[in-house]
C-alpha cells in the first residue's frame, strides 16, 4: 500500500476517533437533516436531546436555519414549541404541479397499504402504521397528504403525535360512503386493533 493511503487512513481514523468527522455538519444542517427525515413536527426539547444541546440554544440554532432557507423553496415553521420544515409560500406554484401531476397517478402498494390501515384502524399514528407495516411509511403519507386523502390531528393521549385520519374524498375515491361499508371491516378492524395492543405492550416492556 502507498505511503499517501496508509496516512490518510491513520489521519482518517483519528479524526473519527475524537469525532472531527462529525463535527463538520452545523447545528443548523443537523437540524435540517432532522426534521427532513421526521416528516412531522418536533419538539424543541426532543430536538435538544438530538442535536446533543441546551435547549436554550435551539432557538438560535432555528433562527440560523431559517436565514439559510430564505432563498431557497423550503421554510421552518414554529407551533406550539413545535418545529416543522415545510415548503415555502414562494415556491407554490411548483409544488402545485408535482400535486396535480400526482393525483393523476395511482396509489400505488405502498399508499393503498397505507390508507388502509388508517381507515380500518378509524385513524392512525405514522408509528402505528410503520408496525403494522414493518417499513418507514413517510413517502406514502406524505403522498396522501398531498392527495387530499389523508389530514392531521393532534393524538388525543400524547400531543407530541400526530394523527392521520382519512377524508371524504379517501371514501370517495374507494368508492365506499363510509369506512364500515369496507370490505371484512369488522375482522380487519379487530385485527388491527389486536397489532396495536402488541405495540403498546412491546414499548411498556
Amino acid at each position: 500500500m502507498c505511503v499517501v493511503c496508509i496516512l490518510f487512513r491513520s489521519h482518517f481514523t483519528l479524526w473519527r476517533s475524537r469525532g472531527i468527522l462529525y463535527s463538520m455538519l452545523t447545528p443548523s444542517a443537523a437540524l435540517e437533516a432532522l426534521l427532513f427525515t421526521s416528516g412531522e413536527p418536533i419538539n424543541k426539547n426532543r430536538l435538544s436531546e438530538l442535536l446533543e444541546v441546551h435547549v436554550s440554544k435551539i432557538d438560535g440554532i432555528i433562527e440560523s436555519l431559517k436565514t439559510e432557507l430564505s432563498n431557497r423553496g423550503l421554510a421552518l415553521v414554529e407551533t406550539s414549541g413545535y418545529v416543522e420544515l415545510r415548503t415555502s409560500a414562494e415556491s407554490s406554484k411548483y409544488t402545485e404541479k408535482l400535486r396535480k401531476n400526482d393525483l393523476t397517478r395511482d396509489l400505488g402498494k405502498a399508499g393503498l397499504e397505507v390508507l388502509s390501515i388508517i381507515l380500518y384502524k378509524n385513524g392512525a399514528t405514522r408509528s402505528d402504521i410503520d408496525f403494522v407495516r414493518g417499513v418507514n411509511s413517510l413517502a406514502a403519507l406524505r403522498s396522501l397528504l398531498m392527495r387530499g386523502l389523508i389530514e392531521t390531528i393532534s393524538d388525543s393521549s400524547d400531543k407530541r403525535k400526530l394523527h392521520y385520519i382519512a377524508t371524504t374524498d379517501a371514501l370517495a375515491h374507494l368508492g365506499v360512503t363510509k369506512a364500515e361499508d369496507l370490505p371484512q371491516y369488522e375482522e380487519m378492524s379487530f385485527s388491527l386493533k389486536k397489532s396495536n395492543d402488541e405495540l403498546v405492550d412491546n414499548s411498556a416492556v
